[in-house]
């Protein structure tokens, strides 16, 4: 029997004010698991506009603790509810100063399994991330879920091919790519990094992308998410470049080890010969 998870992502609109953002995640969540779905992931700080645009510190106050916050906490309640694996980004507190740019991991039955903190941080026009987030100190984790091996690669990171291959190297099946990328900077990337990255390390892509422009900037979010499979190829058609939408497909695990025996990129790997990759 083929090994297949169906899998779920959501790119949104920015309502205003987290509590309606959140609480139409939550809509988004049930009618994926209407549909079928085992596991969804959300869009780089979904809940809260892309404040990086501005340098201001009043955008401190999207920040919470993980897990312990507000909005983790409802996601684990949702999670129980939903019987799906979330994939939950946020804006970090960790204590005074200590900031990140991160995304929990909660399983199937609540329990929450750990977090990723996105690593490389743009300082760029419209992408001023360094203002508010510490780069990520926690590594690549996978975490085993009940739907399989998950990983979270968020924005920026994605341009950064030694994360990727990280997760595979630990084991996933699975790497959710949370993003917030806009019209003319990255469209012709968009669609060529990640599908370039799944083939590269064999495994599914869940690229997600926020969509429509938001009231602290001129960034036009265009949305155009999608899964990718372990061969590079689009897995059902991609999202819309202009509206909110829900995405469910299914995915095919078994197809990993396929692609993995086909091709054995893992088998010719040669760490002994890329010691100069890691020189500063």
């Amino acid at each position: 029997m083929a090994n297949v998870v169906r899998a779920a992502l959501v790119q949104a609109t920015w309502t205003g004010d987290t509590a309606s953002m959140v609480a139409k995640h939550e809509e988004h969540a049930r009618e994926a698991a209407r549909q079928g779905a085992k596991v969804i992931g959300f869009q780089e700080v979904f809940n809260a506009p892309y404040f990086c645009q501005v340098q201001e510190p009043e955008h401190y106050r999207w920040a919470e603790p993980v897990p312990d916050g507000p909005t983790v906490t409802r996601m684990q309640e949702l999670a129980r509810e939903t019987g799906m694996v979330i994939v939950v980004p946020v804006f970090e507190v960790e204590q005074s100063g200590f900031y990140f740019n991160t995304a929990a991991v909660i399983d199937a039955d609540g329990t929450y399994l750990g977090k990723y903190r996105k690593h490389h941080i743009p300082q760029v026009k419209g992408f001023w991330e360094k203002y508010y987030f510490k780069p990520g100190n926690l590594g690549w984790p996978v975490f085993d879920t009940a739907v399989g091996k998950i990983g979270v690669y968020i924005c920026y990171d994605r341009h950064f091919p030694e994360g990727w291959r990280q997760l595979g190297l630990n084991g996933a099946q699975l790497v959710y790519n949370p993003s917030a990328t806009s019209r003319g900077l990255s469209g012709y990337l968009w669609q060529l990094e990640q599908p370039a990255a799944a083939v590269a390390n064999e495994y599914y892509i869940a690229a997600i992308n926020r969509v429509g422009q938001e009231e602290y900037g001129d960034n036009d979010f265009y949305g155009t998410s999608y899964f990718v499979d372990p061969r590079g190829q689009f897995v059902g058609e991609t999202a819309s470049d202009k509206a909110e939408e829900l995405l469910v497909r299914d995915l095919d695990f078994d197809l990993i080890e396929e692609v993995r025996q086909q091709w054995a990129f893992y088998r010719d790997r040669r760490p002994d010969a890329y010691e100069g990759l890691v020189q500063p």
